[in-house]
């Protein structure tokens, strides 16, 4: 007698997935995202032991289809890319949807009903208009845009966890109004937690965190403040953006020269994956 089959687990949807990501931007014990940049990587990271969502890098995944940064790709390119990542995990991934490869905000509502369908759990759009450390779209503008995003999900019935990124300390370290004014306005848009480039000491990180009525999404790095110590000022999101795609390229650098050089084997060369 043969016998019967497991079926397999049912997939959560890409609205129960929004809502487990959103769920889990807890100030004080943060989402902490190591960021991909395709298939093979989110498969990678998603197995790892404590891994709970993930997030993509634009800057990673760009580079990865040889263009620039900062809306180098087509919106096409970015579409393909997320379906790509969402399709190989059951995580709630995170999109870095850089400026919402639209000139207004129908585009950018248009644009994110599509990252929707291709499993986008929730998104990056930032206020930027060219790079972090440029101006920022009009304050009106660029809530707007965070209002389209939120018009798009709730059209799906899917909860978009919305990462709005605001970029005014990246470029005015002094202009701290604006910087809490646009992070405020955008909530009331609907976004579901704020990205604040240039958070760069403890006390601005925790004036951030009591000011603004979301929680705050932080980017980390070597030398800043450790993670332990972010968790305890209260943010509710850490990321590293490209720097994973510099770790991986560095250490793959490294194997190359040692190779080459008719060096003894790296100890990660027989490294064992699984697609």
């Amino acid at each position: 007698m043969t016998p019967a089959l497991t079926p397999p687990a049912p997939q959560p949807s890409t609205a129960e997935k929004a809502a487990a990501l959103a769920a889990l931007h807890v100030p004080g014990d943060p989402l902490i995202v190591v960021n991909v940049w395709d298939a093979m990587t989110a498969r990678i990271v998603a197995r790892t032991h404590g891994v709970r969502a993930l997030a993509t890098a634009s800057h990673s995944v760009a580079y990865a289809l040889g263009v620039e940064d900062g809306e180098g790709m087509t919106v096409d390119q970015a579409l393909d890319a997320a379906g790509r990542i969402t399709a190989a995990t059951a995580l709630p991934v995170s999109v870095d949807f850089e400026r919402g490869y639209a000139p207004d905000a129908a585009g950018v509502q248009a644009n994110v009903a599509r990252l929707i369908e291709r499993g986008g759990a929730g998104l990056n759009l930032e206020d930027s208009l060219a790079g972090a450390t440029g101006p920022r779209r009009p304050l009106a503008e660029a809530a707007a845009r965070e209002a389209a995003a939120l018009a798009a999900a709730e059209a799906a019935a899917v909860p978009l966890a919305i990462n709005a990124r605001t970029d005014t300390l990246a470029a005015q370290p002094d202009a701290w109004a604006e910087a809490i004014d646009r992070a405020n306005a955008y909530v009331d848009a609907g976004a579901t937690s704020i990205f604040m480039l240039g958070l760069t000491t403890e006390q601005l990180v925790a004036d951030a965190v009591a000011a603004v009525r979301a929680p705050i999404a932080v980017f980390a790095r070597p030398g800043g403040i450790p993670l332990a110590r972010l968790a305890e000022l209260g943010v509710g999101r850490i990321s590293f953006g490209p720097q994973l795609l510099g770790l991986t390229l560095a250490h793959l650098a490294r194997a190359a020269e040692q190779l080459t050089a008719r060096g003894e084997y790296p100890a990660e060369l027989g490294y064992r994956y699984e697609l």
